[in-house]
């Protein structure tokens, strides 16, 4: 191992006493080890954010769509700096006139597109607290973010319409103007109007303030710029408090980050915006790209065209989802099996060779040229052919996707871990650091990191090889759970917010995510059983694609449902002769058999101990998925829902066990 450290101790551990466990020692990025960086001068809020940009470079491209022509979408249009600024005015005007006044709430619903970013600007300029409405969360939840948030205006996108409406009368009682990011229908306007409310397009609701003219309040670090609500995995969805300070506090981390690593961003960075801005991760990005007078540029909302768009955008910078970047590699491996034998080889031999290199210290750009320029390129071309950062969040990304990214796609490929409480940036890995494939990388240069031991869980974190709860403490933190003062003073213990996930730090000062706090429980003999770490372990199978394993207090062994990987049991049913179709194989007792067995294989490989490995096992042939409830928009199980869903299936396993 490479003696390296990207992170230094500024205060020691904690023994444990009354009752607290200890507490490792707190470290901050070596990036930081002089101080945090200071705050960037005359900004205090978002709205600066956006008005030095446009001050500075009010004729860069900031805003980009494809517009449809003739049924066609032709080549991005771009609208400056200067021309958003001048837009934005006119809906805060607007807004102002329907009554909206400082510190109220107004409620953005609809995919990313200019008019998303115009309408949370014009918010930034008022004092109002932008509250994103993302439909994953089902119009239940939609409708109690309105009320809980006391919503007044909310901007929505026109096909979303439909879906506003099956909130009222409920949100009638405090939506009072809506607004569409385009067209309205007569019989729209009609149906809102029975329920006395007002309704625009949005050309129209731009004029409305035409002839007014507000003065914008004065703004402080402290105000809260957006309430964002996140899922959870149980219960009603929290509502995040996220503070002008936050955004800004972030902004200057990365700014340090990226310039310590020799990336920083410039006005000719190009972003694809198509993670929902309705969450924390692309916000940031999208504000520090912002920051920087860059570019930004819409997809059309389809993830089947998501390459074309990226294509005819060339971006710069490429965040993404592990299940995109999932639906990257199978592509690639798709492409290059049906290349032939000779092309294959070339490719692999490439690929070994430039690995090799990497992770011998070579830059990725060094590590093999001519592979590049004879073999990768390609690839390279396929993301636009400019694309230097691909950033992936939000969940965990395997390491052999990871690693064959980093070595085919000539660009970094860093992954990132952080919370919404925590503005999103806490962990990132750096370029050029093979050694850092499969962790998050070190602590973000603006906030202080520290373990928690979990004693009920044997996690310790002052033991040699440090685990426990990843705690974090910082300018960027959350201002509060809204409403939820109860929520708060759970997570929030003399100023680090305890984010429940386990981590491990590694010997460069790298965090790697290895379990969750609040998924475990006890089998009937007594034995705790921590249940993300076992998916990890199981998900390891290849023949299956997800799985979820379930036990309880009142049973002494494990089950699992899991999604089966279609071509590994077509596969496996032709060579031993099982005949039918998938749903019928899924039912086929062998079949089931050879699953298990795969799983047990797995679980003796990995010296899991008895009563960890799964007894029986369900397969479900429809992916885990929103539709069902299943999963939440970050695509986390939702175990309570999983276990009503399945629970049938699961009394039927436990029954023909407890036969045996």
């Amino acid at each position: 191992m490479s003696s390296k450290k990207f992170i230094v101790e500024v205060e020691p551990a904690v023994e444990a006493k009354d009752g607290r466990p200890s507490m490792g020692p707190v470290y901050r990025s070596v990036f930081a080890k002089d101080g945090f960086p200071a705050p960037i001068e005359g900004l205090d809020s978002c709205w600066d954010v956006f008005r030095l940009s446009v001050e500075k470079y009010p004729n860069n491209r900031m805003l980009g769509t494809r517009e449809l022509v003739n049924g066609k979408h032709g080549p991005y249009v771009w609208l400056t700096y200067k021309q958003v600024y001048d837009k934005v005015i006119r809906v805060g005007n607007a807004m102002r006139a329907c009554g909206v006044d400082p510190g109220g709430r107004c409620g953005i619903y609809g995919a990313n597109c200019a008019e998303w970013v115009m309408s949370m600007e014009a918010c930034n300029a008022h004092g109002l607290y932008c509250v994103p409405l993302y439909d994953t969360l089902g119009a239940g939840a939609v409708e109690f973010i309105i009320c809980h948030a006391e919503v007044k205006i909310a901007f929505v996108e026109e096909k979303k319409i439909p879906e506003l409406l099956k909130t009222f009368p409920a949100a009638g009682e405090y939506l009072k103007t809506i607004v569409s990011f385009g067209k309205v229908t007569p019989e729209q306007r009609e149906q809102v109007e029975n329920f006395g409310l007002a309704i625009h397009s949005w050309d129209e609701f731009l004029s409305l303030g035409d002839e007014q003219h507000f003065d914008l309040p004065l703004k402080k670090k402290s105000d809260i710029c957006t309430i964002m609500y996140t899922s959870g995995t149980t219960g009603d969805p929290k509502g995040v408090l996220i503070s002008n300070n936050s955004i800004v506090t972030l902004i200057a981390g990365v700014r340090r980050l990226l310039g310590s690593a020799n990336e920083s961003l410039d006005t000719h960075d190009v972003y694809l915006s198509f993670l929902p801005l309705a969450h924390i991760f692309d916000r940031v990005i999208e504000e520090c790209f912002i920051n920087h007078g860059a570019s930004i540029g819409f997809w059309r909302g389809d993830v089947k065209l998501l390459i074309e768009d990226i294509g005819e955008l060339k971006p710069t910078i490429f965040c993404a989802v592990p299940r995109v970047l999932d639906r990257i590699y199978s592509g690639l491996q798709q492409k290059i099996a049906a290349g032939g034998f000779l092309k294959r080889n070339l490719f692999n031999l490439a690929y070994n060779y430039k690995l090799h290199n990497m992770k011998g210290g070579l830059k990725h750009a060094e590590a093999s040229p001519l592979s590049d320029k004879i073999v990768f390129s390609k690839v390279k071309q396929g993301l636009g052919g400019n694309v230097r950062i691909i950033l992936s969040g939000a969940a965990p990304l395997a390491p052999h996707v990871e690693a064959y990214l980093k070595v085919v796609a000539c660009s970094h490929v860093l992954q990132g871990y952080g919370l919404t409480e925590t503005c999103a940036g806490t962990f990132v890995s750096l370029p050029n650091e093979m050694d850092m494939l499969g962790t998050v990388g070190p602590p973000v240069p603006n906030l202080d990191a520290r373990l928690e031991s979990v004693p009920e869980m044997n996690y310790d974190a002052l033991s040699s090889k440090p685990q426990g709860e990843i705690c974090i403490r910082g300018d960027v933190l959350f201002s509060g759970y809204y409403k939820r003062e109860d929520l708060t003073k759970e997570v929030l213990v003399d100023g680090w917010f305890h984010t429940g996930d386990i981590g491990e730090w590694q010997p460069d000062g790298s965090m790697k995510i290895i379990d969750r706090k609040k998924n475990i429980f006890k089998l009937s003999q007594g034995e705790y059983v921590a249940v993300e770490n076992l998916e990890n372990v199981y998900g390891l199978v290849s023949d299956i694609d997800a799985v979820w394993i379930y036990g309880n207090s009142f049973e002494s062994c494990l089950v699992a449902v899991a999604n089966p990987n279609k071509q590994a049991v077509e596969l496996y049913a032709e060579t031993n002769n099982i005949s039918g179709d998938f749903e019928s194989l899924c039912e086929n007792p062998k079949i089931k058999e050879y699953i298990l067995g795969e799983l047990t294989r797995i679980g003796k490989e990995k010296k899991l101990k008895g009563f960890e490995f799964v007894k029986a096992v369900h397969l479900d042939p429809v992916p885990f998925d929103m539709e069902r409830d299943l999963l939440t928009p970050t695509f986390k199980k939702k175990r309570p829902q999983m276990l009503k869903y399945y629970k049938d299936v699961i009394d039927n396993m436990y029954k023909t066990i407890n036969k045996k």
